[in-house]
């Protein structure tokens, strides 16, 4: 049985594991200097998680995965929660 989408889940609560996969792979690759610390993006994405624009693990304001974007020191939340 296919596993529906959840209108209001990250991609860690979906059924999109090879997304998810694929954004962990690639926060690995980001420098230091330029990502955010491990208690900034739990926070984040804590954050985000709680937030009413998100769909299917996509943020509607502004199109990003919050997970990939909450790694990034300098990014900010299109409707200022964090």
């Amino acid at each position: 049985m296919d596993k529906k989408f959840c209108l209001h889940c990250l991609l860690r609560d979906c059924d999109r594991e090879d997304t998810l996969k694929s954004i962990k792979e690639h926060i690995k690759k980001i420098a230091d200097r330029d990502k955010a610390s491990d208690t900034e993006y739990k926070r984040r994405v804590a954050l985000c998680a709680e937030c009413e624009h998100i769909s299917q693990g996509t943020c509607l304001k502004c199109g990003c995965y919050p997970e990939f974007k909450a790694a990034f020191k300098k990014q900010k939340c299109p409707v200022k929660k964090w």
